[in-house]
């Protein structure tokens, strides 16, 4: 899908398979139906879309510090954010906030690795003369 609509369908759909992986891989992490799973998903979009770049630029040296680990503190509260806003979902606390951050990072990563399309193809082999060692004139 090329379309922005499709890509944005696409994000969202591994960002909620992401979500179940993580509400059953993960003690503390629990949804209750499809329409909190929908609300969840859509609110941890927004805040990576809006909040996320936000709280990125204010912790910059935080994360320069911690050499990237800063990035999945962030991920990890606004997981937990999204646990408390959304009735239905619910995170316990702090660590299986980031533990469920890890497992929709891990998910994000291997489904965005499956979806992509291979990238272009390498040139033919040659034919003919060019093959068989002969005289070939490249400009």
């Amino acid at each position: 899908m090329n379309s922005p609509f499709g890509q944005l369908l696409t994000r969202w759909m591994i960002l909620a398979i992401g979500v179940v992986i993580a509400t059953h891989v993960v003690t503390g992490i629990h949804c209750d139906n499809f329409s909190s799973l929908v609300w969840a998903v859509l609110l941890l979009s927004f805040f990576n879309a809006i909040l996320r770049p936000v709280l990125v630029l204010f912790t910059l040296p935080f994360i320069l510090v911690t050499m990237g680990l800063g990035i999945v503190v962030i991920n990890a509260f606004l997981f937990l954010f999204v646990g408390r806003l959304v009735d239905g979902f619910t995170v316990a606390g702090f660590w299986p906030a980031l533990w469920g951050s890890l497992v929709l990072s891990l998910t994000n990563m291997v489904l965005n690795g499956v979806m992509r399309s291979p990238g272009p193809r390498p040139p033919a082999a040659p034919k003919g003369p060019a093959a068989k060692g002969g005289d070939v004139i490249d400009i």
